[in-house]
């Protein structure tokens, strides 16, 4: 075992303990920012400033699922271990902190509102269901919209920890363009018995397999809705921010056959973290080296922010690196900048007739939040690019 995983396992059996004060003096300096990384986004001032430990990592004795730490325990740890806060400050998505949009430089400091209700056009409909199997149950939300009958696409979202379906819904906006351009939108709910923070558990290497586990749920629920609806068996996609991404890397390993294609906003690789201690080291600083034994073998389209301080960017490249085997051989790299003000850097690879099998959108200056999404959602960055109508479109570019 080297020195750097006895540290980690060792954090790990204090935070465990709900010895936190003494998890962040061991951590302290040993997973400090990459030399030249930012600390903060001069537009998203709450970035990397959670003075938080988020959870209590699962055992026996929580049920597996992420707990709150005791209060005298968080009043400890966070005062007077800056670099141990950086070390586990936002992760698993900043899992206690209430979930708040990053907003424009122009309203620095404002208050998050109560995330808002997803708008329903007239004749469409945004239903909740339930979805049981030997994996488990998981509830999900449908919208179904107003112009229907014929088969249509399918659009699967995971959100990412703290988030619920409409409050995804809301910041992606992804209900708008369901109505506009016509295609079914399936949220799944994690619920707060499999994680106390409502956060997939990408981490488990029982969520990494087929037939299993938490993949095993989101299929059953996207095999139900295409059951009981027209949708057309061509044209069904997954998309997720933060650890809803990761979960989607994961679905584009496991399941190619059922989706398209998939979409990964600031998440991670499939194998990117094994346990608890693998995913501090994966946020951080990226994959573990078993990662490299997974590749996506459906397109992938990545939108990662360049500051983002709770999954690194190098996550991105390495989602990228995965889907290497489904990609074209011809690449282009385009520039630019969304009417927001943020630049991105967009790197394409096609197939001999142009069709883009991936592509890396890198943001210029965005922290951990979905792109071009709106304010009434948790998590958001409206000043990008519109990361839902750049996948929907890559989604529909792929051949039926």
């Amino acid at each position: 075992m080297t020195a750097r995983s006895k540290i980690m396992q060792e954090a790990t059996r204090l935070t465990r303990a709900g010895r936190l004060g003494e998890a962040m003096a061991v951590l302290r300096g040993t997973l400090a920012p990459p030399a030249g990384s930012e600390t903060g986004s001069a537009r998203s001032p709450t970035a990397g400033q959670d003075g938080v430990v988020d959870m209590v990592p699962p055992a026996a004795e929580t049920g597996e699922s992420w707990t709150p730490p005791r209060p005298t325990d968080a009043a400890t740890a966070t005062a007077g271990h800056p670099q141990a806060r950086g070390a586990l400050g936002g992760l698993l998505d900043r899992l206690w902190r209430p979930a708040t949009s990053i907003r424009p430089a122009a309203r620095p400091g404002h208050a998050a509102s109560r995330p808002a209700a997803a708008p329903i056009a007239n004749g469409a409909r945004f239903e909740h269901h339930i979805y049981t199997d030997q994996a488990g149950s998981r509830p999900y939300k449908l919208y179904v919209p107003s112009r229907h009958g014929q088969p249509l696409p399918l659009v699967v979202m995971l959100h990412g920890c703290t988030q619920t379906p409409d409050d995804f819904a809301a910041g992606t906006r992804m209900n708008q363009l369901a109505e506009e351009q016509g295609f079914y939108v399936a949220y799944p709910a994690q619920t707060r018995s499999a994680n106390a923070s409502g956060c997939w558990n990408w981490f488990n290497t029982g969520n990494q397999q087929r037939e299993r586990g938490e993949p095993a749920l989101i299929a059953g629920i996207t095999r139900q809705v295409m059951r009981d609806h027209p949708i057309d068996p061509r044209r069904v996609y997954v998309a997720g921010l933060s650890a809803g991404g990761a979960a989607a890397a994961i679905l584009g390993v496991t399941y190619p056959d059922l989706y398209r294609a998939i979409g990964v906003h600031s998440g991670l690789a499939c194998g990117a973290a094994s346990d608890v201690a693998s995913a501090f080291a994966a946020m951080r600083q990226g994959r573990s080296p078993a990662a490299g034994r997974f590749s996506i073998a459906v397109p992938t389209i990545v939108f990662h922010g360049d500051r983002d301080m709770t999954v690194n960017p190098v996550n991105g490249d390495q989602v990228m690196a995965q889907a290497d085997a489904a990609a074209g051989s011809r690449t282009t790299v385009k520039r630019g900048t969304a009417p927001g003000g943020i630049g991105y850097t967009c790197t394409v690879r096609a197939d001999g007739s142009g069709r883009p099998m991936s592509e890396h959108w890198v943001l210029h200056g965005a922290g951990h939040a979905w792109s071009g999404g709106s304010p009434d959602g948790s998590y958001t960055e409206p000043l990008g690019p519109d990361a839902s109508r750049e996948m929907l479109r890559f989604f529909l570019r792929q051949p039926e």
